[in-house]
């Protein structure tokens, strides 16, 4: 296993600095906070490349508000200046990290999504000689994102990047809020958290921690358990046989990895099924022969464009803005059978409710 060393200059460089302003810029230049900044650029990146190069960097506190959609939870956002040097982190590291992944892992990354994931569990189904015989292992960690351990990320940043000064930045950030990240196990209580566990949803760096971390389970279920067919989207597992005792046996020798490796365990989604009963993976549902748009998520879209077009109708917002949106949630309509969707919501568009 490569390891990469003397990767902190490279996150403090200037034009590596300039590079993540822009990046972090996109699409919210006219924001205050953008624009504020951008007044004074280049003194405002000379005292991050100081704080950096000083280690007398300390993020910023989080901006906390809630989503509820597709459920609730809990984003963190950060002020714009620790946006730059997250993406300064990320932009460098990334590229790196990159060459250490499965192909078959899809979320959070350059080239993947979850259409690429979509794909690839779909020629999976449309491959199987006779579907009768097939089942589905669906592995899914429960409260992912509030449940991973500060120290054992460190210890896999480390293995990965022996660079002490990385691994000091590293440090503050995922340890940022004093560390009270996570959730106590089974409690859904955003005001009862805990420390040494947890990442911020929202967060750059969390998002390519997310990947380090589960990185570990991928490369023990290629390596160690040789699974053909196993593809991961975030912090959900797909694995396919057309052996049921095959796949009880991969699912205890996952679960006792997640546990006593990354003291994570699995939620009750969990389940071992036939695959001509349908798999619900990335908003779509999947049989052998036949790809449809989940329940949950054809009322999600709806929902959104019946919003869209009220605004367009207030005149809220443009046309432009109205059809940019309605060809973006339309695309996603492209990958299914969705024909009864498609003039349901036609009808919905043209005032018919």
């Amino acid at each position: 296993m490569k390891r990469y060393s003397n990767i902190y200059p490279l996150i403090y460089d200037f034009e590596s600095l300039l590079t993540a302003y822009r990046n972090a810029r996109k699409l919210k230049r006219y924001r205050n906070e953008v624009l504020k900044f951008s007044d004074r650029l280049e003194e405002n990146l000379i005292l991050i490349q100081n704080e950096l190069v000083w280690k007398t960097y300390k993020q910023s506190p989080y901006r906390e508000f809630f989503v509820n959609e597709p459920k609730r939870r809990l984003i963190m956002a950060l002020p714009f200046r620790d946006r730059v040097v997250q993406w300064s982190i990320y932009q460098n590291l990334s590229p790196m990290l990159e060459r250490k992944y499965i192909s078959d892992s899809y979320a959070c990354r350059k080239g993947k999504g979850a259409h690429q994931a979509l794909g690839c569990l779909r020629e999976w189904l449309g491959s199987i000689p006779d579907p009768k015989r097939w089942y589905y292992l669906k592995l899914d960690i429960h409260k992912y994102f509030y449940r991973v351990n500060h120290r054992i990320l460190l210890s896999i940043y480390e293995k990965h990047f022996p660079d002490k000064d990385l691994l000091w930045l590293l440090e503050e950030i995922i340890t940022a809020n004093d560390g009270n990240l996570g959730l106590i196990d089974g409690s859904i209580d955003y005001d009862n958290r805990i420390c040494g566990v947890g990442m911020a949803v929202g967060n750059l760096v969390s998002q390519m921690s997310a990947n380090v971390y589960l990185n570990e389970l991928d490369q023990f279920a290629k390596r160690e358990l040789q699974i053909p067919h196993y593809t991961r989207y975030m912090d959900d597992v797909i694995c396919l046989s057309s052996s049921k005792r095959q796949l009880h046996e991969w699912r205890w020798a996952m679960e006792e990895f997640v546990e006593l490796r990354l003291a994570l365990r699995s939620n009750s989604k969990t389940q071992i099924r036939p695959v001509t009963n349908g798999i619900d993976w990335v908003g779509y549902r999947l049989w052998p022969n036949v790809v449809r748009l989940r329940k949950s998520s054809a009322k999600r879209l709806r929902r959104r464009l019946k919003s869209l077009r009220d605004k367009f109708v207030s005149g809220t917002i443009t046309f432009q803005e109205f059809d940019s949106s309605f060809q973006s949630y339309m695309g996603m309509l492209k990958h299914c059978s969705s024909d009864a969707l498609k003039e349901s919501i036609c009808e919905m568009l043209g005032g018919n409710q």
